[in-house]
């Protein structure tokens, strides 16, 4: 496969630069729209003790060399949600950030090295609250683009009709055939009960693939592909295995409050009703890194700074938003690329 031209080439800038002045547009849409409801923009470091604890999500790292020479590894962030999370601790209320975050190993029509998360908590608020403000969001970005509609891959999406609600039980159900929460007990997931459900799914998947992974398989095969057509879905009440980060609905011992916003079969945010309980946090924080030492080989450290934050942390309610694919959705480019100003080079 050829290289693509350096994307400062004037020729191949030019047929860019539409795309990024639109992505300056919805930019400037947002701050506008969270200027006018009192959150706070805060800007929060790159570079952390921890770069997050997910099993899947690959990091870049680095090495901290003090005035004095001592040195310690650090690691640029896929996300900021640490670091926001303590300003919660802290006493803020409202804040959002536009983040560069960094995943090793990602690279595609949606997917890039370095990239932007606009990530934004409310404290003392429910977590629905964040789904409105997806919708308003979108609606805010195509005003700002001068987009009435939303295509991607042959699918589309009206940016300003009333978003689908869907379960992800309904959601397993309606498109795979599986009834997803009878393989979960207790907060845990029963592996060869959702095994035996994919199968008959026509889902492939290896033999030590755990649960989360066989999970993670229907949803992107049989699930995302359906999600956002014509409008928006938020797919909400995530079984508990597959929230690490979001507390339990109240008195279910099978789903969270965890929702992800989808738009033409693209994940646009991932939202949480969050979880304060350190205790509860460390452990799902092990049980990752346990998983991601066996599939992997690797583990990253845990943030105990963060685990300490937590007692301080309000109630509070949290979403990560994908602005790049928003610019693209918006300004009806096909490739993350295309509105990113400056693409990290190809090796």
């Amino acid at each position: 496969m050829p290289k693509s031209a350096p994307f400062w080439r004037p020729g191949a800038y030019a047929a860019r630069r539409p795309y990024l002045l639109a992505r300056n547009g919805v930019t400037a849409a947002v701050r506008a729209w969270f200027g006018a409801r009192d959150f706070v923009e805060v800007e929060t470091a790159a570079l952390q003790v921890s770069p997050g604890n997910e099993t899947h999500l690959h990091a870049f790292a680095t090495e901290l060399i003090e005035p004095d020479g001592a040195r310690a590894t650090r690691y640029l962030r896929t996300s900021p949600e640490f670091a926001c999370k303590k300003l919660l601790a802290a006493g803020e209320t409202r804040i959002f950030d536009f983040a560069r975050v960094f995943r090793n190993r990602e690279r595609g029509p949606l997917h890039h090295p370095e990239f932007t998360l606009l990530e934004w908590y409310r404290a003392n608020e429910p977590y629905e609250t964040l789904w409105e403000d997806c919708a308003a969001i979108v609606a805010e970005a195509a005003n700002a683009a001068g987009s009435e509609d939303f295509k991607f891959r042959g699918r589309r999406a009206d940016p300003f009709a009333a978003p689908e609600r869907l379960t992800v039980g309904d959601a397993f159900m309606r498109h795979a055939g599986i009834d997803l929460l009878a393989t979960v007990s207790a907060g845990e997931g029963d592996r060869e009960r959702l095994a035996a459900a994919a199968t008959k799914a026509g889902i492939a998947f290896g033999g030590d693939d755990d649960w989360g992974d066989i999970f993670s398989r229907v949803l992107v095969e049989k699930v995302e592909p359906a999600l956002g057509i014509g409008r928006a879905t938020v797919l909400y009440e995530y079984p508990l295995p597959a929230a690490a980060l979001a507390r339990a609905v109240p008195g279910s011992d099978k789903v969270a409050e965890r929702f992800e916003y989808y738009m033409c079969g693209v994940e646009l945010a991932n939202g949480f009703g969050e979880l304060t309980d350190a205790v509860e946090q460390r452990r799902r924080f092990d049980h990752a890194m346990a998983e991601k030492q066996r599939i992997h080989g690797e583990r990253y450290p845990i943030d105990e700074d963060f685990l300490d934050a937590l007692a301080l942390m309000p109630p509070a309610c949290g979403v990560a938003l994908g602005f790049d694919r928003l610019a693209m959705l918006a300004s009806d480019a096909k490739d993350i690329a295309q509105v990113l100003w400056a693409p990290v080079a190809e090796p």
